[in-house]
């Protein structure tokens, strides 16, 4: 081989070399973005459904009922999706009828590929399902026209590959709704779910009490800003109007009491699981005391470093001629 050969074949094993390398990078970058992916699945009525619900909570983006044919070019899209979509539950389960023979094969397709997924296969016993489905009066998928008991055994059978590749089996025979959650969230908990979100709602009883209220303050025993001309018109955020209604012993001594308390409860309600709160702080009008308690709640907690939001719900119905707006 002359010289010149020689070179013309160094200069394509390094081109060779290079396309390899970028390949590897790519691969390995592509592997970083690679979302966390769960696939839930089992038995019908084992409790896919609440799982789900639970899963939500935490953070993740749930798709309910995707024929797994499709589940490689759903990972491929959220893989290229930038980050956005980083945490994915896929519901697979017997509903997709035709469609669910293919699973295994994807699974395996999957396996061979290296694609990182994890399986978690929600089972329960015959006598809990036929109890659900009893109480659900809904028909079985496998079992459309005869007796409950014969698609809970046509389903075991045809879950059996299924759940011999599972990452996690959960037996929600006999688990409470608090209890499936708190070993959802032990498993699959997420940075983007770890935070709760808190609603400080401020509102006039006079306008009705909020629906979605969790805990309702009656502030209506403070000292009333109404009664004094000066201050009438102008909300709880006025600092003429707040320095007012803070100047009073019972407001001292009920903000202390209150601080010790939302203290205690936010962290207890963050360990059980809950995803929102909403804490409405009631006046006669929804203007003066209401607005001044929610705002010091609304700040003590974001200085806090919590995920909170401040809403007057009533206000605005009422005279109001002077009122400073919270960046919330």
């Amino acid at each position: 081989m002359s010289e010149m050969e020689q070179a013309r074949w160094k200069e394509v094993e390094e081109a060779q070399e290079e396309r390899e390398g970028k390949e590897t990078k790519e691969q390995k970058e592509t592997k970083k973005e690679q979302p966390r992916l769960v696939i839930v699945t089992g038995m019908s009525g084992g409790g896919k459904t609440q799982a789900c619900r639970y899963m939500e909570d935490l953070g993740y983006f749930c798709v309910d009922n995707l024929p797994p044919v499709f589940i490689p070019k759903f990972v491929e899209i959220c893989a290229h999706s930038g980050g956005h979509v980083s945490h994915v539950v896929l519901v697979v389960d017997t509903r997709s009828r035709e469609f669910f023979g293919t699973f295994v094969q994807v699974l395996e397709d999957m396996d061979k590929a290296d694609t990182p997924y994890e399986m978690l296969f929600m089972d329960a016993s015959d006598a809990a399902i036929i109890r659900r489905y009893k109480e659900t009066r809904r028909r079985h998928p496998m079992a459309p026209s005869s007796r409950i008991s014969e698609g809970i055994a046509k389903e075991r059978e045809r879950l059996a590959m299924v759940r011999s590749k599972a990452t996690y089996i959960i037996d929600t025979s006999e688990l409470k709704k608090v209890e499936l959650r708190e070993k959802l969230r032990r498993i699959f908990d997420t940075s983007e779910g770890e935070k709760m979100n808190i609603n400080v709602l401020s509102f006039g009883f006079k306008y009705g009490m909020p629906l979605d209220a969790d805990m309702v303050l009656d502030v209506r025993f403070l000292p009333n800003p109404f009664y004094e001309e000066s201050m009438r018109h102008k909300s709880g955020a006025v600092p003429e109007v707040a320095q007012y209604i803070a100047k009073w012993p019972m407001t001292q001594e009920f903000v202390e009491k209150l601080d010790a308390l939302v203290d205690f409860l936010v962290p207890q309600y963050m360990k059980e699981g809950k995803s929102q709160l909403v804490l409405a702080v009631g006046c006669t009008g929804g203007m003066h005391r209401s607005v001044f308690i929610a705002k010091h709640l609304y700040d003590r907690m974001k200085d806090k470093g919590l995920l909170v939001r401040l809403e007057h719900r009533d206000l605005m119905k009422n005279d109001v001629w002077e009122h400073v707006r919270e960046e919330c």
